[in-house]
């Protein structure tokens, strides 16, 4: 049907800057909203960014003046642009697409900061 695909991750220092992509593919026409979701060990899966189809983006205040979220529709991909990176942002990161009919999620991407 649909797949998500996320990639970007991996290891850097506290205080950098990372960029996460995730790109859909199958039976979609568009993408109408984008999530992204961070679950770290031990914790609740908890929401980071939205975007829609006209450009709104909402943030969680834990993120809020340091991550930006986007699109290229053309490619039908989002990314998660991730600056000031702090250890607190170490998880797993998911992309999520909510349908009509479905909601899909991505495997995952898993972003470390650590020195």
């Amino acid at each position: 049907q649909v797949q998500l695909v996320e990639s970007g991750g991996g290891l850097v220092q506290p205080g950098g800057s990372l960029r996460l992509s995730c790109v859909a593919s199958g039976s979609i026409f568009s993408i109408n909203i984008m999530n992204w979701y961070r679950q770290a060990p031990g914790k609740q899966r908890e929401w980071v960014a939205t975007i829609g189809s006209g450009g709104y983006t909402n943030y969680a205040d834990s993120v809020k003046g340091r991550f930006t979220i986007s699109r290229d529709n053309a490619k039908n991909t989002g990314y998660l642009q991730m600056n000031s990176l702090k250890s607190e942002d170490t998880a797993v990161y998911y992309c999520r697409v909510p349908t009509t009919s479905t909601t899909y999620w991505g495997q995952g991407t898993q972003v470390t900061v650590s020195s």
